[in-house]
Order: structure tokens, then C-alpha cells, then sequence
């Protein structure tokens, strides 16, 4: 199973927009009439309830949205790039590049990892009283672009969890439907397994986690790459061998809630239901004397001490009694059939970005005698307009006067002919 991936994510750039002047006989106002460039495309995250495991973006690393086609004359707008989709299985976490956490569960949910870069406006829209034939337009943006990590946590309702050859995959092959690999050596599981137990009213989903040991939350064995499974569970079937082969019950018992202590996700506050399994090789008056002791020394901490054989089947129709009585208290109930489907559905996410400093911009006076103007949003302007052409440099000039920034480079001591820097961007100011 593959629970972890590592991909390069990059929306579509922009198009450009179009300098165009509209020239045709017997069309005396004619003008400039470049169209806009096209947004690019977004690298989207799409939940798909056929996918299990994140396997499948191994062999492929990277994912590019399509770039916004270019504007064109007539006022012809270029197309937009079209998304990249990128299927998950449900339970699929990850950051997107601007940082926001993304966590997908249902099918058919949406998320952006990487957005397209803005489209450039044509010369059409530069035109004003005094400009009527602007001969310059804006370029598209850059997209987002970054390294990802998506992980995969499974979508279960119940962990269970104990130490290398507790009986694990035995329990959940006798509980459920699921055929789990069973062994008598440690290590049988190599992968968590997924079971469902079926109820009247309801479902529970179980997953065998593989066998922790000691320092396992560190990276020892192979229980570190799965305690994040665990981190979705409602509670945790903690399973005890009564007779273990190696090592004395109550010990290692302890060693796998240091472990999920270690884990720092909270693992150790999941409601916990302490099973006593290999019942069978115990007298009935040793399990239930194992029983009272065991149920003294967690206390109200549990939520109660069973004893189990998967061999034989005692006690795991009261094991599933408990689990789904549990879990109903556990977990809201499940919407009414009728319900308004709008209840369910996915909100987005709106995030406000307030700009830092004066007007979103600042001015630094540099070693060198020049001024650097720092700030996203006049880096902007600076990198869709080609600081070559001189009507775009006189526009961002104006928009440079309009936005306070040429007054906030007087404050900072600017004299006429100055070097002025924004991004990589380097030009003399005469004003």
C-alpha cells in the first residue's frame, strides 16, 4: 500500500494580451482592438472512491495544467488553459502551494493544489481620454508552482491496534470479511487491511494496523509509517495477548500507548476498548480473574475490558456488540433519507489577503543609493508590462502616482534619476 507521494504541481501560465489596431476601409474609428489573454489552468485534487491508495502517481511525478492562449486582434479573448485532475482515494491530506491544508473524504470533492496564472488585458483596455492608441498590453502571470506531499490516511472507524502477533489479523478475519494474511511469525502485516462489521442500523469500518514495538513513533519497525491511519479512528480495539510467547502482558500492553503517546497526534485520548485475545488458551477461570484485574488497572481511562479467540469465536458477538454501540454514541447519526442534500455539501474555503504596509507596499533605500519598492501587488504590475516599451513605462508610472508609491519615494529621500528597483526589474526615475 502506498500511503505517501511526492509531485511537482504547476498551473498554467497566462496568455498575454494582444496590442491590435482594428484597420479596415471605410471604418474612419478603427482603434486599438486587442483582446484579452486567457486565465491558465489549475492543477486540481479530485476524490475518487476507486482509487485505494496513492500508488499510482509513483510512476508519474510531474502535473502541468494547459497555459492561457494569447488574446488576438478583433477583440478575440484567448482560451482558457484546461485543469489538470489529479485522482486520490478518499483520505487523501495535503498542503496546496499557498499553503492551505486540504483534507478530501467524499467522492467527487475538489480542491486546488496549484492555481493558473491571470490572463494580460489586451491594448482595448488601456484606452482612455488622453491614451486613445495605446500601443502596449499586458503579459499573462506566472502560475503556481511547487513540490507537494499528499498522505494518505485511511477512512476507518475503528483501530486496532497492539503489538506483533497480538492476533490482529485473526480477530479482524473472524469479525469481518476481510482476509488478512495470517501467520505465526511477527511482521505478518505488512500493510493496514481494511474489514466492515455489518449492523441493522450501521456499518463500522475497522482497520489491522500493523504490529508496533517499541520506538516505533521514532521509526523503528514498521508501526511508524502507519500511526497516522489511526489519527481518523472514532476509538481503538487495543489488543492484549494473554499468553504471549515473549514478553509479560501488562509490559507490552504499556509499551504500545507509549507509542501513541509518542505519535503527538493525540492517539492516546481515542476512547480505547482493551481486548484480551487467545482466550482459549487460558481455564475459564483464568480469563475471568484476567478480566477483573485488567479492568482495575485501566479503569474508567477504558471503556470497558473484553476477552476474546479468534480460534473459537467466544466473545466476539458481544466484541460487535460493543464496537457499533459505541460508535453510535461516538459519531453523529447519519443524515434522514430526504434530508436537504445542500446540508452536505462542501464549503469553500475564502481566504482574505491584507496587504502589509503603506498601501500594500513599502519603499527600502539600498547600500548602493537606490531604492527597492517591495510589495506583491506593484510586482505585479511591474511583471505583466514590459518595462522596455515607453508607453508602458509611462502607464506604470501613473499607476505608480495614483497608487502613493512615487510619494512614499520622496518621503524616503528619492531625488530625479535615481535607480528604483521592483523584483528583478531596474529602472531610472525622472520626476
Amino acid at each position: 500500500m502506498y500511503d505517501k507521494a511526492k509531485i511537482w504541481v504547476e498551473g498554467g501560465a497566462g496568455g498575454d494580451g494582444s496590442i491590435s489596431f482594428r484597420r479596415e476601409a471605410h471604418v474612419p474609428r478603427g482603434g486599438p482592438d486587442g483582446g484579452d489573454g486567457g486565465h491558465g489552468g489549475d492543477v486540481v485534487l479530485v476524490c475518487d472512491a476507486s482509487r485505494r491508495d496513492l500508488g499510482a502517481l509513483r510512476g508519474s511525478k510531474h502535473f502541468r495544467a494547459q497555459r492561457g492562449r494569447h488574446g488576438e486582434g478583433s477583440n478575440r479573448q484567448g482560451a482558457r488553459g484546461e485543469d489538470r485532475e489529479i485522482p486520490v482515494p478518499p483520505g487523501t491530506q495535503a498542503t496546496a502551494v499557498d499553503g492551505s491544508s486540504i483534507d478530501l473524504v467524499a467522492a467527487g470533492q475538489r480542491a486546488v493544489v496549484a492555481r493558473g496564472g491571470r490572463g494580460g488585458h489586451g491594448n482595448r483596455r488601456f484606452t482612455s481620454s488622453t491614451r486613445q492608441a495605446p500601443r502596449f498590453a499586458e503579459k499573462g502571470t506566472a502560475a503556481e508552482a511547487d513540490w507537494i506531499e499528499l498522505r494518505l490516511k485511511l477512512l476507518a472507524d475503528v483501530g486496532l491496534v497492539g503489538l506483533p502477533n497480538a492476533g490482529k489479523s485473526s480477530l479482524l478475519g473472524r469479525l469481518t470479511r476481510a482476509a488478512p494474511k495470517v501467520a505465526d511469525y511477527p511482521f505478518t502485516t505488512l500493510s493496514p487491511v481494511l474489514g466492515t462489521i455489518e449492523g441493522e442500523d450501521r456499518q463500522a469500518i475497522v482497520a489491522d494496523i500493523p504490529g508496533l514495538i517499541e520506538g516505533a513513533a521514532a521509526g523503528a519497525g514498521l508501526g511508524h509509517e502507519f500511526l497516522a491511519h489511526v489519527e481518523r479512528c472514532s476509538m481503538l480495539v487495543h489488543l492484549v495477548d494473554v499468553a504471549p510467547i515473549e514478553g509479560d502482558p501488562v509490559a507490552n500492553y504499556e509499551t504500545v500507548r507509549g507509542e501513541l503517546a509518542a505519535h503527538g497526534a493525540g492517539l492516546e485520548a481515542l476512547p480505547e476498548l482493551v481486548l484480551l485475545s487467545k482466550r482459549d488458551l487460558l481455564p475459564a477461570e483464568d480469563v475471568e480473574a484476567a478480566v477483573g484485574e485488567w479492568q482495575q488497572r485501566v479503569g474508567a481511562r477504558a471503556l470497558g475490558v473484553l476477552a476474546v479467540s479468534a480460534a473459537t469465536g467466544e466473545g466476539l458477538d458481544e466484541l460487535r456488540g460493543r464496537i457499533l454501540a459505541q460508535l453510535s454514541e461516538l459519531q453523529p447519526p447519519s443524515p434522514a433519507p430526504g434530508a436537504d442534500p445542500g446540508d452536505g455539501e462542501f464549503e469553500v474555503e475564502h481566504r482574505v489577503y491584507r496587504p502589509a504596509g503603506e498601501g500594500g507596499y513599502w519603499v527600502e533605500r539600498e547600500a548602493d543609493g537606490g531604492f527597492r519598492i517591495l510589495g506583491r501587488g506593484v510586482e505585479m504590475l511591474f511583471e505583466r508590462h514590459d518595462t522596455k516599451n515607453e508607453e508602458a513605462l509611462a502607464y506604470l508610472e501613473q499607476r505608480l502616482k495614483e497608487m502613493g508609491v512615487l510619494a512614499a519615494l520622496d518621503r524616503a529621500g528619492f531625488e530625479p534619476g535615481d535607480d528604483v528597483r521592483v523584483g528583478e526589474h531596474e529602472f531610472e526615475l525622472h520626476i
